[in-house]
């Protein structure tokens, strides 16, 4: 410990900053003061705010409005007992549920009938021939009579005021289209993975989607819980088929001119996987959206059209950067370390891990801050010092792979968890967006 003090005694500031730079440059801006700003908005706008959020929610309880909230899936029968009892339970009921089961092969569609003659159940559909999950979603929505639509995953279960909580932003601006719901892990205690994805969904679902949604910049509303107006979801023509569906609809939809918000207090509980191999495996899937969607689907909201808006560049511009482009410079930065400073390389490994530690620890600090179950929460914080190899290795590392995938392979197209078919007509979709595109540029 005195060499490793004496180490940076003898670089001083200035030494520190060049070993980490890319901390200090890219790191320290976006994910710890970004998020102490947001925590200073956020307090000033509910402070400010709280006669406004009574209004909406007064207005709300008004008009009541007739929800529709559809659940698309395959072989998730045995999730739909828990997911029905959470609806029940809810502060608003005014709602219709359509359930829609994507050519399982198990038991799915017994349970389903079942609950449909108890009632618990408005409509179930059973599709024998497997479409995909955007399939499932636009047959629900065909049958729809609500006002809004509610997507849900089936194995999630909401908290008592969710459907409450993710309408009332709709009654605060009229030019919302969608909002975001927050998801918590509902499984914690299951494994490691669990928990640390229990932190990871805190600290960049809640805090992350937060900040993203004070900025106007938000891209994506997660399939798990999420709200749209009915006539956003025309005008787009509901879910796009083929693999990927949350950022394409939400940037569909933001095309269109709807703002689209993140609400904190709308809360349901999803199941997460309980093992890094199933974890690697999911977020494969995710991360390639990024380069499918934003580098090639959409990218004409990088291009000067007359559609051209600057929010929708900067949310895509931003993901990318972040997301992508500061990826592989990480790579670039770890070869400057290790062939800069071989011989301090042992220093850097202990002060970097020192470093990424504390800078989990002031994150999670924002979580408990905006947190009503904080104390909960707080049993977490001895697992912060993990997440420096979760999230600056390991799920760097699966990132990585999914990019490369994606970028010279289109690997979306190649995944089992969507029909063969389906990605097949999604290829061709691209393809023909492609073509368009090319002609109108």
């Amino acid at each position: 410990m005195n060499d490793l003090i004496s180490y940076w005694a003898q670089e001083g500031a200035s030494g520190f900053t060049r070993i980490f730079w890319f901390y200090m440059i890219f790191e320290l801006p976006r994910y710890i003061l970004m998020d102490y700003a947001l925590l200073l908005v956020y307090t000033i706008k509910t402070r400010f705010g709280e006669m406004d959020y009574k209004s909406a929610r007064e207005e709300f309880f008004s008009a009541k409005p007739f929800l529709s909230v559809i659940v698309p899936g395959k072989n998730e029968g045995n999730n739909y007992y828990q997911l029905v009892k959470s609806l029940e339970n809810q502060t608003y009921r005014n709602f219709e549920l359509i359930i829609v089961d994507d050519g399982s092969d198990d038991h799915s569609e017994l349970i389903g009938r079942s609950l449909e003659r108890q009632g618990k159940i408005d409509l179930f559909i059973s599709q024998e021939d497997r479409g995909g999950k955007a399939s499932a979603a636009n047959t629900a929505l065909r049958y729809t009579r609500g006002e809004f639509i509610i997507h849900l995953d089936a194995d999630s279960s909401l908290k008592e005021d969710a459907l409450e909580e993710i309408m009332i932003p709709f009654y605060m601006d009229s030019k919302i289209g969608a909002v975001g719901g927050n998801l918590e892990v509902r499984n914690p205690g299951d494994s490691l993975s669990t928990t640390l994805q229990k932190i990871e969904y805190n600290i960049f679902i809640m805090v992350g989607r937060m900040v993203s949604s004070s900025l106007g910049i938000l891209r994506i509303v997660s399939g798990a819980f999420g709200a749209f107006r009915k006539e956003a979801l025309d005008k787009v023509g509901g879910w796009d088929i083929g693999p990927g569906l949350d950022g394409d609809i939400t940037l569909k939809i933001r095309k269109l001119g709807y703002k689209i918000h993140f609400e904190p207090k709308a809360t349901i509980f999803t199941s997460v996987p309980n093992t890094f191999m199933k974890l690697a495996k999911q977020r494969l899937r995710w991360s390639r959206s990024l380069v499918r969607f934003r580098l090639r689907k959409h990218k004409n909201l990088f291009m000067p059209f007359d559609t051209f808006d600057m929010a929708n560049f900067i949310s895509v511009a931003e993901n990318i950067f972040f997301n992508f482009i500061l990826n592989f410079l990480w790579y670039i930065y770890m070869v400057d370390i290790i062939f800069n400073f071989t011989n301090e390389i042992f220093y850097i490994i202990i002060t970097g891990f020192i470093l990424y530690s504390f800078s989990k620890v002031l994150q999670y600090i924002v979580v408990l801050i905006l947190s009503k179950d904080w104390k909960d929460k707080l049993k977490y914080v001895i697992y912060l010092p993990g997440m420096v190899l979760y999230t600056g290795y390991f799920m760097r590392f699966v990132r990585t792979a999914a990019y490369i995938k994606e970028l010279f392979f289109k690997a979306s197209f190649k995944d089992n968890w969507n029909p063969a078919k389906t990605s097949e007509q999604g290829r061709l979709l691209e393809e023909r967006i492609d073509q368009v595109f090319g002609k109108a540029s």
